[in-house]
């Protein structure tokens, strides 16, 4: 899997794709450099680390959990983090536990934390039997649906008495959803393809919340069968034939971070046979809104409506913006908190 500084993959944002769970990780570091890091994080948060019985130390695994943490206003209770969790951008001084898919149990135990954190995926039951072992509460929910996004929400703000800031942050989810469903009303639905990934492909499938989003923002996902995440041919692809395709994929160089791969292989053999890449429906996704189950997946739904309908789209307030900030979260003490609004898996849950 790619490191910090690295384009990261399908896995790293959360979408449960095909791959090989692992529980080992990196060698368990120092417990003095792991209090070290925790304490600079949490001093970005505004608080110092807890240390009084019942106050929550919280590690995250994947960044639309760590996201979610921070949204609700309870972004001092995490000790730790995934090495795909970028935002906001406080979250990186946090230690680093390993991967989404890999985490280091040694480093999480070495954290203390009273509640482990992530999405259900590649890791499946045996993380979560592990931690429990340690007498370690975790907190793995599906989000294949806005519905459990939201649900996802609500129990972390249960869980960490932050109830008022998760009703905030589903609010807006539920205000954006309703602002692009009044937008896309009446306009003749795109059918579309979403890919995340290129060798092999990896497309949006039915019963994944990026589904969802395709349905809810105006279009028919052309990828009918196989799954949340089916693995596709260009030839499948070619006979599917989409109006538009929508490019989730990202460059694995660090030289070209960011970058669209999909628009690379405009010019290659079956690539270049698609009717959208040649009448210019190839459009780009700011993935890392877009594919990441937590907060600001009301701002993903905005941006696939405009991806699919264009600028002229006519959004409300509420819809107007799907790179803005999500709800601010809310107040953690005096003088905390700043600045900590979400951090979710960076292209997969």
């Amino acid at each position: 899997m790619a490191d910090d500084r690295r384009a990261p993959t399908p896995g790293a944002l959360g979408l449960a794709l095909p791959r090989r769970a692992a529980l080992a990780g990196p060698a368990l570091p120092r417990r003095a450099a792991l209090a070290a890091l925790a304490g600079l994080a949490l001093a970005a948060c505004g608080r110092r680390a807890p240390a009084a019985a019942g106050v929550p130390r919280v590690v995250s695994l994947s960044p639309s959990t760590t996201e979610a943490v921070c949204a609700i206003g309870a972004g001092a209770a995490l000790v730790g983090r995934s090495r795909y969790c970028d935002h906001p951008p406080e979250v990186l001084r946090l230690p680093s536990v390993g991967g989404y898919a890999d985490p280091s149990i040694e480093s999480v135990i070495a954290l203390s934390p009273t509640l482990v954190v992530g999405a259900r995926g590649p890791a499946g039951p045996a993380l979560e039997e592990a931690l429990r072992g340690h007498g370690i509460a975790t907190f793995f929910p599906e989000t294949e649906s806005l519905a459990q996004i939201e649900d996802m929400i609500a129990e972390l703000g249960r869980r960490l008495d932050a109830a008022p800031g998760a009703e905030a942050a589903v609010a807006r989810i539920r205000a954006r959803r309703r602002a692009v469903e009044q937008a896309v009303e009446g306009r003749p639905r795109v059918r579309v393809a979403l890919l995340f990934d290129t060798s092999p492909i990896f497309a949006a499938g039915p019963g994944s919340f990026a589904d969802e989003l395709l349905r809810l923002a105006g279009g028919e996902n052309a990828i009918a069968r196989g799954g949340p995440y089916p693995s596709i041919s260009v030839e499948h692809l070619l006979a599917l034939d989409p109006d538009v395709l929508l490019d989730g994929t990202a460059v694995e160089d660090e030289a070209q971070q960011g970058a669209a791969r999909l628009a690379q292989l405009r010019d290659a053999p079956g690539w270049r046979s698609l009717r959208a890449v040649r009448e210019g429906r190839l459009r780009p996704l700011h993935t890392d809104v877009v594919l990441r189950p937590g907060p600001r997946i009301g701002d993903g739904l905005a941006a696939v409506a405009w991806a699919l309908h264009g600028d002229a789209l006519a959004l409300s307030d509420a819809a107007a913006d799907p790179s803005g900030p999500p709800v601010p979260p809310a107040p953690l003490s005096p003088g905390g908190g700043a600045g900590l609004v979400h951090p979710p898996p960076s292209r997969v849950p």
